[in-house]
């Protein structure tokens, strides 16, 4: 193998890399921003002609988070999307990635969390370099429901407790130690 050869593999291999951090990138941005109740950002992760499939609701990309956003907060006081296994398929411009999806959903109740486990099974395209979900479909594996009570015990008094809008602490540049507002338990 010649030098050359060598090189054209190497710029392939990190390509390859890249792309698969870009594509994770993508599936990230867009738990985060359910989790944080930011439209823009979950709709910033899908193509202009992107479509959602979530149960029997079918959502254009750039209307999903508003979608999302109103039936969330129609039962639950609070939610986090974690991203788990994830495996990704690259050719060319075309992706298909495989998504677990752990959800944890606190009921307005203050008594329940719901626990589901699905995956998101995406086909992303590159456009103006840039990785977008062209089309999702969701799956839901399990589910469960818990006692949440112990929230509101008091035992987390003190605790920074997430919000869903851009005052969220996550969005504070710089954070420090007395960046405000700061909602606690």
């Amino acid at each position: 193998m010649t030098a050359e050869t060598e090189l054209e593999e190497l710029r392939r291999e990190i390509r390859y890399v890249k792309d698969r951090i870009e594509i994770l990138d993508c599936v990230n941005k867009q738990a985060r921003g359910h989790d944080r109740h930011d439209a823009d950002l979950m709709t910033s992760v899908y193509a202009p002609d992107g479509i959602d499939e979530h149960g029997p609701d079918v959502n254009a990309g750039p209307e999903y988070g508003a979608w999302a956003n109103a039936r969330h907060s129609l039962v639950f006081a609070d939610h986090l999307h974690n991203i788990t296994t994830h495996t990704c398929e690259i050719d060319g411009d075309e992706a298909h990635a495989e998504s677990y999806v752990i959800g944890t959903m606190a009921g307005k109740d203050g008594k329940t969390l719901a626990f589901m486990g699905g995956r998101y099974l995406d086909r992303l395209e590159r456009r103006d370099g840039a990785w977008k979900i062209t089309l999702r479909r969701c799956t839901i594996e399990w589910a469960f429901t818990a006692d949440a009570s112990f929230l509101n015990s008091g035992a987390f008094k003190g605790f920074l407790k997430g919000t869903w809008d851009t005052n969220d602490l996550s969005y504070a540049r710089p954070l420090n130690l007395d960046t405000e507002p700061a909602v606690r338990w």
